[in-house]
């Protein structure tokens, strides 16, 4: 679906099916760098099972108009943008890693519109090494290894994608190849400024955290868990950072049941 937002053209993948007010929605909102199709498995299942789904290339990302949005709390506010545009009242909202911290900021500034939240490789604080903002900031390819190869766990390499054919390292690698230069080093340096004592978070909260996790280790969850009042966490054992493509079933049947409760 293209639609506008604050005069720009959005591309929202919603599995195919118009989007009705009256139904529940779920909104996808991807991680630093990456775009929609990072929940292909994940948004189509509740497309096809009676939800709205609405995952977002934010701007500047997939098939959105740029430039990209500079802040964590301008992103999440540009989420209520769509969902003013489409007349959708209130949203589920799943995000990966900067995405999370988006569906997190959601959670804070307008409560009475987010049902629940699922954060999917989620930290927080959420830094990012010197040296990873810095080969993002000059446009170093090195930038694009460093996500690739942190963001997956250490069997990618070996064949361990449960889809047979499936090169998750050159399918992340195409995707960072395609931004637009500077985009990557916005994502990155919003995660890395995003700061908030989460006080306005009422709602129920699941965190979906990689064992094997490099990027945002399980630990570094910690400083959300003690923060949510209404928090659970599922540990998956044999993924990283990527887990929508490193765990695809597990990750999706982990949702499945959140957003059933």
């Amino acid at each position: 679906m293209e639609l506008a937002a604050n005069d720009r053209k959005v591309f929202a993948y919603t599995a195919s099916r118009p989007v009705d007010a009256r139904k529940p929605t779920l909104v996808f909102v991807h991680g630093a760098g990456l775009d929609h199709s990072w929940f292909g498995l994940q948004s189509r299942y509740f497309g096809y099972h009676g939800r709205n789904v609405l995952a977002v290339d934010l701007p500047g990302h997939g098939r959105s108009d740029g430039p990209p949005i500079a802040a964590v709390g301008a992103m999440a506010d540009w989420v209520f943008s769509l969902l003013d545009e489409l007349k959708i009242q209130k949203a589920g909202i799943v995000g990966h890693s900067l995405g999370s911290l988006v569906a997190l900021e959601c959670a804070n500034r307008q409560p009475a519109r987010v049902e629940r939240i699922a954060l999917i490789g989620t930290a927080y604080p959420m830094k990012v090494s010197e040296a990873f903002l810095d080969a993002a900031r000059r446009n170093d390819p090195s930038a694009f290894d460093m996500e690739t190869i942190w963001g997956h766990a250490a069997q990618v390499p070996l064949g361990g994608n449960p889809n047979p054919g499936m090169w998750m390292y050159g399918d992340t690698l195409a995707r960072l190849r395609r931004l637009a230069p500077g985009v990557l080093h916005n994502d990155l340096e919003a995660c890395n400024d995003y700061v908030s004592d989460f006080a306005n978070v009422k709602c129920p909260v699941l965190l979906i955290l990689g064992k094997r996790d490099v990027m945002t280790p399980p630990r570094n969850a910690k400083g959300l868990q003690g923060k949510l009042p209404h928090c659970e966490t599922v540990l998956i054992d044999l993924s990283g950072h990527s887990l929508m493509a490193e765990a695809p079933d597990a990750t999706l049947d982990t949702l499945i049941s959140f957003f059933s409760g």
